[in-house]
């Protein structure tokens, strides 16, 4: 091999970031990260409000795709994946969801040792630094800034305030004690800037001589010498280079093409990987399985008042948005627009939040594709805890070929019924008095939609995912047949090898992913470096007191 390093991390997304910086960070530990994409420097990556374009690019975006999805008229269904430094931090909606406590108190129950609210609290906190301040919950010192935007459209409050009427609980925080409620929301979002990871980590972590980052790196395969992993075969500009780590390799490249690279390793599900040629070096059968994601519907609203977003949809108002954030990095493009939030309970006897919304002052869908011709706003909704399964598998050994993602979306009927839900409960909310005064007709999915079949036709046209795939290399217990990572994040049965990133999660979480999957690498490289780990917190959260017997 021709170099060697301390480390080699593939993938420079949301975790590899993090973990090139943290595992960098005295100075003298060397570490490789292999990108495939390219840099960031992009005003419509760094412009947050130009999220959609990055989303859209082939540039920026791996451009997945899914299998036809049976129970979805045979859709196949977009999966952007970032292709550039910061991974999927550079192109997505920069909102910042930590998740519901009980998401890890779930994932210690399923084997994920360590890794309940009590230890992952004080890692959220040490990557944060929220610009409102920080408190017991919230961080004040780390790399990520968050913030909240300035709500100066009235349809935020008025959504807030409407589901207030409706009978549910205001939240001031909810990356705080309580998630359940209605209130603003966060964005990774700093001095006008989207604040990726490569923004925070991985830029500064650059500047020392012991970091060195190779973009446009498509990792092939990885090496092993007996069981142990030893290094990484890669191609860059159709030639082919090996680098040797000489501590371990750490595949952080996330839940599509992590998996991806494990198979064309030898590692995965023995049939599969014979059936493409491929000698099984561990024969796993996890790897690639218990596909997640969150899908998601918008219900639009026409507005009356004049007051939305659409008035800055034509291209003059575009331009000069654009030219104020380039001079002042203020104005409608230093936001995302995701400015106001809630999470809800669908039914009696659910624990905590299986519903969340994002509200937008505008009818359009998330990736831009599509607009209403039209003032109008918006809310996305979607459950949060689908009981349908997917798998990344292979088509071919060739790393060039794109693997093939089945969701299998809306496979389970509990899922239907909770879409309805989601239909129904939005409604309500929009009915309230404090909307009345914005409220025209419904444009999506239209007031004359109102059977369970009506609304099933609806979903099954038009429900989108959120972008959230994880969870096809989970961690859990030993003895447990499906976990790929023990709860250090160690690939099982072998040495010099973990897998951190999204794609490691026992079970998905609720809400956005980019800040679990943040908080993940943050208490990863503790594991990597063997350090104790942070001291866990005490702290309480709210659920719900009469979640047994009430919706709200």
């Amino acid at each position: 091999m021709s170099a060697a390093f301390d480390y080699v991390i593939v993938g420079a997304g949301s975790a590899g970031c993090v973990l090139a910086d943290r595992l960098s960070a005295d100075g003298k530990t060397s570490v490789l990260v292999l990108e495939f994409g390219g840099s960031d420097r992009s005003v419509f990556i760094q412009m947050p409000s130009a999220l959609s374009i990055p989303m859209n690019s082939a540039k920026y975006d791996w451009r997945y795709y899914s299998e036809p999805e049976k129970h979805l008229g045979g859709r196949r269904m977009h999966t952007p994946r970032g292709k550039v430094l910061g991974g999927s931090s550079s192109i997505n909606g920069m909102v910042y969801v930590r998740g519901n406590p009980m998401d890890f108190e779930g994932w210690q129950e399923q084997g994920a040792a360590g890794w309940d609210y009590a230890h992952v609290l004080p890692y959220f906190r040490r990557a944060e630094t929220r610009a409102e301040g920080g408190d017991a919950y919230r961080g004040d010192e780390g790399p990520l800034h968050t913030q909240y935007g300035r709500l100066k459209n009235p349809l935020y409050w008025a959504f807030v305030e409407a589901a207030r009427q409706a009978g549910y609980p205001v939240t001031d925080d909810y990356n705080a004690a309580q998630q359940e409620g209605f209130g603003r929301m966060d964005m990774t979002v700093h001095k006008g800037r989207r604040w990726s990871t490569a923004n925070a980590y991985l830029k500064p972590a650059m500047r020392r001589p012991n970091l060195k980052v190779e973009t446009h790196a498509l990792a092939e395969r990885i090496l092993f010498e007996g069981r142990r992993a030893v290094g990484v075969r890669y191609d860059r500009g159709g030639k082919r280079h090996e680098v040797r780590a000489r501590r371990e390799v750490i595949v952080a490249s996330g839940p599509i093409n992590s998996p991806a690279l494990l198979k064309r390793s030898g590692l995965g599900p023995a049939a599969e990987l014979q059936a493409h040629g491929i000698e099984v070096l561990h024969d796993l059968p996890g790897v690639g399985e218990n596909l997640q994601d969150h899908l998601e519907f918008y219900l639009q609203m026409e507005c009356p008042q004049p007051i939305t977003l659409y008035s800055a949809m034509n291209p003059l108002a575009k331009a000069l948005i654009g030219a104020r954030w380039l001079a002042f990095r203020d104005g409608l493009g230093a936001t995302n627009h995701f400015e106001s939030c809630g999470f809800i309970r669908s039914r009696a006897g659910v624990p905590y939040p299986d519903i969340q919304y994002h509200f937008l002052p505008l009818a359009v869908a998330y990736d831009g594709s599509s607009m209403a011709d039209r003032h109008g706003y918006q809310a996305h909704v979607g459950p949060m805890r689908s009981k349908s399964r997917g798998n990344v598998t292979l088509r071919s050994a060739d790393p060039h070929e794109a693997p093939a993602i089945r969701f299998n979306y809306m496979s389970h009927p509990d899922d239907w019924a909770e879409m309805r839900a989601c239909v129904r409960l939005t409604r309500e909310i929009f009915a309230q008095d404090a909307l009345k005064p914005y409220a025209g007709k419904e444009i999506q999915p239209g007031a004359e939609v109102v059977t369970d079949e009506q609304i099933d036709t609806f979903l099954a046209q038009k429900v989108e995912s959120a972008y959230h795939p994880s969870c096809t290399c989970r961690m859990g217990a030993n003895g447990d047949p499906m976990a790929v990572l023990d709860p250090e994040l160690r690939v099982r049965g072998l040495e010099g090898l973990r897998v951190v990133d999204s794609s490691a999660m026992p079970a998905i979480t609720t809400g956005n992913l980019n800040a679990p999957t943040i908080m993940l690498a943050e208490k990863g490289a503790d594991h990597i470096l063997g350090r104790g780990m942070l001291p866990p917190s005490d702290l309480p959260f709210v659920r719900a007191e009469n979640w047994q017997s009430e919706q709200r």
